[in-house]
C-alpha cells in the first residue's frame, strides 16, 4: 500500500524506481538501471534465463494549458476512462515537497440541464482547479505545460482483506515481485532469474522492450491485474473472482489500434498449472479481448521468447479506486517462487514435449 501512494506517471517514475530500489538494497540485491528508468536485479542460477517482470508506472494526465484564469486543461496519457473523472482529485506532480493539488470539474448540479445529466464530458472539455485566479499564480507556483498529473494517490483497507486505491495497477504487481525478491535473496538453487520493474507500459507498451534486448531471456513471465469478472457489471466477461486466487491468460488481444496480444507457451501453462496444483494453490483462468501487456513485445524479441502472463484479479481499472484482494497476491508471490524452482537446466521449451 506504501507503493500505491507513489505518484509516477509514465515517463516520470523516477520516485517509484527510487522507492523500490531502496527495499532491493536492504534485501542485499544490487539494482541497475537504464536511460528509461527501467530497473532490475539479476539473481545468478543455472538453467533457462527468466525475465520475470511488472510495470512501476501509472496512467494519469499530462498538463497541456494553463487558462489566463488558473484553470487547467490536460491531455489524457494511457486509457484514462473519462466518465470517471468528474469530480476526482489530482496530484500536479512538480517534486517531492512541491506538488499541488486540485479538482477535475464537475458542474454544479443546480446549473445542469436535463440533457446534461447522462452525459459524459469528454477530457478535451474538462479542467482542474487548482485554486489559482490567474496564469500568473499558477507559473509562479511551479505549474508548466508538460507536468505530469495523476489521481491523487490514496491507498485504504477494506473488509476481507482487501485494498482499494489508485495505482493497484501495477503496485500490487510490484508488491509481489518484491517479495519473489526477498525470497530469491535467500535462496539457492534456481534458474538466472531478471527481476525487472518497468516503465511506461500505459503508454505505449514498450518501456519492457529494450530491457528485454539487453537481457536476451529465453523465458518471459509478466505481472499484471487481471479483469475481475465477479460484478454485475462483468459477469459476462469471464469467471474471474477476488480472493480466489492468481489468474493465468490463455489469450489476450487487443482489438484496436495495435493488433497485437499473447498466446501463451505450452511449457509455461503446464509448468503453472503443475506448480499450483503441488503447492495446492488456486489458479484463476483468463481469456479476454481488449487486454494488452507489454509481454507482447517482449515476446518477439531475439528469436523469439517463451512468454506468459500471470497475475491478481482486480476490479475497476483505470480508475482512481482500483481494487484486489492481499490473498491473492500472497498466492501469486508462492506460484511464482513454485515455478522457478521447477526450471532446472533440462526444462525443455520445444513445443513437441507439450503437444
Amino acid at each position: 500500500m506504501q507503493l500505491m501512494q507513489v505518484p509516477g506517471l509514465s515517463g516520470h517514475e523516477d520516485r517509484v524506481r527510487r522507492a523500490i530500489a531502496t527495499r532491493l538494497d536492504a534485501m542485499g540485491h544490487t539494482a541497475q538501471t537504464d536511460v528509461l528508468g527501467n530497473l532490475w536485479v539479476t539473481v545468478e542460477g543455472a538453467g533457462p534465463a527468466v525475465m520475470l517482470f511488472t510495470h512501476m508506472d501509472q496512467l494519469g494526465f499530462i498538463l497541456r494549458k494553463i487558462e489566463d484564469n488558473g484553470l487547467l486543461r490536460l491531455e489524457r496519457l494511457g486509457g484514462v476512462p473519462e466518465r470517471a473523472l468528474a469530480a476526482q482529485e489530482v496530484l500536479i506532480c512538480l517534486g517531492e515537497g512541491r506538488d499541488i493539488p486540485g479538482v477535475i470539474a464537475n458542474k454544479s448540479h443546480h446549473a445542469t440541464r436535463p440533457d446534461e445529466k447522462y452525459t459524459v464530458v469528454p477530457y478535451a472539455e474538462i479542467f482542474v482547479d487548482a485554486g489559482f485566479a490567474s496564469r500568473e499564480a499558477a507559473e509562479a507556483a511551479g505549474l508548466r505545460i508538460g507536468a505530469p498529473v495523476v489521481y491523487a494517490p490514496r491507498a485504504f483497507e477494506l473488509a476481507g482483506g482487501r485494498v482499494s486505491g489508485t495505482s493497484v495497477d501495477d503496485r500490487a504487481g510490484c508488491a509481489v515481485l518484491l517479495d519473489v525478491a526477498a525470497q530469491l535473496a535467500r535462496r539457492d538453487g534456481c534458474p538466472p532469474v531478471h527481476l525487472c520493474f518497468t516503465v511506461q507500459e500505459e503508454f505505449n507498451l514498450r518501456g519492457a522492450q529494450p530491457l528485454a534486448q539487453r537481457l536476451q531471456p529465453d523465458i518471459a513471465i509478466q505481472i499484471d491485474l487481471m479483469l475481475a469478472s465477479d460484478t454485475p457489471d462483468m459477469a459476462a466477461r469471464g469467471e474471474m473472482a477476488l480472493g480466489q486466487g492468481p489468474g493465468m491468460s490463455l489469450y489476450s488481444f487487443h482489438g484496436r489500434g495495435t493488433l497485437n496480444g499473447v498466446i501463451p507457451h505450452p511449457a509455461l501453462v503446464r509448468l503453472a498449472e503443475d506448480s499450483a496444483a503441488a503447492k495446492g494453490l488456486p489458479l484463476q483462468r483468463s481469456a479476454q479481448t481488449g487486454v494488452l501487456t507489454d509481454l507482447s513485445y517482449v515476446q518477439l524479441v531475439g528469436d523469439g521468447v517463451a512468454s506468459l502472463d500471470l497475475g491478481f484479479p482486480m476490479r475497476y481499472s483505470h480508475s482512481a479506486r482500483e481494487m484486489c484482494d492481499l490473498k491473492d497476491l500472497a498466492d501469486l508471490s508462492q506460484l511464482l517462487q513454485a515455478m522457478l524452482a521447477r526450471i532446472t537446466p533440462e526444462f525443455s521449451l520445444n513445443r513437441d514435449d507439450y503437444t
